[in-house]
């Protein structure tokens, strides 16, 4: 199932999509934390389509690339920074280099305790499309990647969550203004997936509908205003016109 947020007349809705027709259904949330997949809930809707969660805690996965030698290390994002497909996010012309990464974003299920390596994959709702874009030359002054990774609508995400896709292997390709820069997967990624889970679980709690960016295996290019940037994660297809 393919599980989005559409922006109503009544508000947001989740919807699950049928084709080109978005179908409303129940708090996808709490239908998996009853084991069960959401049931619908009205006729389709027309609307615009929104990040398909509402995180509280966004996670990055720091150093899970084939260039790093040392472990990997969790740091945070604001949620505050997300934003849905096909909106404009404007570079900073303050920061020095953009740079487009194309990652693999997990969705939390619900509450993560108990979770563990082995059966991580039962905390997880679905898999979708993340781009963190970053300043990396703000890497110098800032090992926490507070100032590198904060910009405005730096976080673009969705716009569907796919509930049928395996975390340890996920589909990831990242395209600036529609050449392909690169193609891989989450097995290129050093430390797997459910290992990352499992690393920040141990840490700190996570619940339904936070983020954890994977990392970027081989999938980050340098960017520039007037370039689209698009991900596919899954089948999942997130475009970013960058201004």
């Amino acid at each position: 199932m393919r599980i989005g947020r559409v922006l109503t007349a009544d508000g947001p809705r989740h919807v699950r999509a049928e084709g080109d027709r978005l179908v409303p259904i129940e708090d996808p949330y709490a239908a998996y934390a009853a084991g069960r997949s959401p049931a619908d809930d009205g006729e389709a809707v027309a609307g615009e389509l929104l990040a398909p969660a509402v995180p509280v805690v966004v996670i990055g996965v720091a150093q899970n690339g084939p260039e790093h030698h040392s472990p990997v290390q969790a740091w945070l994002k604001s949620p505050r920074t997300v934003t849905p497909s096909g909106t404009a996010v404007s570079l900073r012309r303050d920061a020095g280099t953009a740079v487009a990464e194309g990652e693999i974003a997990v969705v939390i299920g619900k509450a993560t305790l108990g979770l563990t390596a082995h059966n991580a994959h039962e905390y997880v709702l679905g898999v979708t499309a993340v781009n963190d874009l970053s300043s990396p030359d703000r890497a110098e002054w800032d090992p926490r990647n507070f100032e590198s990774k904060s910009g405005d609508g730096y976080t673009p995400l969705g716009p569907w969550i796919d509930t049928d896709a395996d975390i340890d292997d996920v589909t990831l390709t990242l395209e600036i203004d529609g050449s392909i820069v690169a193609e891989t997967d989450s097995r290129e990624l050093p430390m797997a997936i459910r290992d990352c889970l499992a690393y920040i679980a141990a840490w700190s709690p996570l619940g339904p509908g936070d983020i954890v960016m994977t990392g970027a295996p081989h999938s980050q290019a340098r960017v520039l205003p007037g370039q689209t940037v698009t991900v596919t994660v899954s089948g999942v297809t997130l475009v970013t016109p960058l201004v």
